[in-house]
């Protein structure tokens, strides 16, 4: 049966499904379901698309004068419905439970009208919209004091991220004038470091010089060390110069007994 005005065990807040449609992104809705009665209330959502939508939770027990929270999430889609237009529905089931009934404690025909149980069903229709056309969709009749606040958070977002984006662009237009103003400086003072590469040059060509000069005076042979002639054999007389002067050969040495005895014979 379907439930009217005052005699409903639980109530939706809103009562449609909105979505922001974009393609290849999921988009989701918050359902608030209330609990009525001063009694343990079970629900049950079902819908004509289950493969479009993820819905958590699809089944709980709201306890008296209490509510809970539905996310339905459409999944992303790759194409465009026609002309934006939406034929999906959901059918929200409540019915009486026992006091602290646990969700897992739930019989399989709880929600089954042939169980002679008091089924009441709420059905709610969902909603297509673009991104800029989110807000304009209260003809359509839905509540949509849960979107203001998805509203104001996505309009939040939307406000830092143009703030960061306007810092960083702030940050690269100062490095670039940073770099513009040293790359000024280096023209400016571009005489100073020639002149001091030039001075160094000089220096160096100067040090390398004298240093040049002082290992050649260095490197001139070592004197010869003082050596006993009566322990070394006399060394062998030179050939006579060509031109004949003998005052600077050696004497030839001094026949020998043998020799002499030899010219006799």
């Amino acid at each position: 049966m379907t439930a009217d005005g005052n005699n409903q065990l639980i109530s939706v807040q809103p009562n449609g499904l909105k979505f922001v449609f974009e393609l290849e992104k999921p988009s989701f809705c918050d359902l608030k379901v209330v609990n009525n009665t001063e009694q343990h209330v079970a629900f049950k959502v079902k819908t004509t698309s289950p493969k479009k939508y993820f819905v958590r939770p699809n089944t709980g027990v709201v306890q008296p004068w209490d509510s809970s929270v539905i996310r339905v999430t459409l999944q992303a889609q790759r194409e465009y419905p026609p002309d934006m237009q939406c034929k999906d529905k959901f059918l929200l089931q409540s019915t009486v439970v026992p006091a602290n009934t646990d969700v897992d404690d739930l019989p399989a025909d709880t929600f089954n009208k042939e169980s002679g149980r008091e089924i009441q069903e709420c059905k709610l229709k969902v909603l297509y919209v673009t991104p800029s056309s989110r807000g304009n969709s209260e003809d359509e009749g839905f509540k949509s004091y849960p979107e203001q606040g998805a509203d104001s958070n996505s309009t939040v977002q939307h406000l830092k991220e143009e703030r960061d984006a306007a810092v960083r662009q702030t940050l690269q237009l100062q490095q670039e004038l940073d770099f513009l103003k040293r790359r000024r400086q280096r023209r400016n003072g571009s005489g100073f470091p020639l002149i001091y590469v030039v001075v160094v040059g000089l220096i160096g060509i100067l040090a390398g010089f004298l240093l040049n000069i002082s290992l050649s005076s260095s490197a001139l042979p070592p004197e010869a060390p003082f050596v006993d002639l009566s322990t070394t054999p006399f060394p062998p007389a030179e050939p006579s110069s060509p031109s004949g002067d003998s005052s600077t050969a050696f004497p030839p040495p001094a026949s020998t007994s043998v020799g002499s005895s030899t010219e006799e014979t």
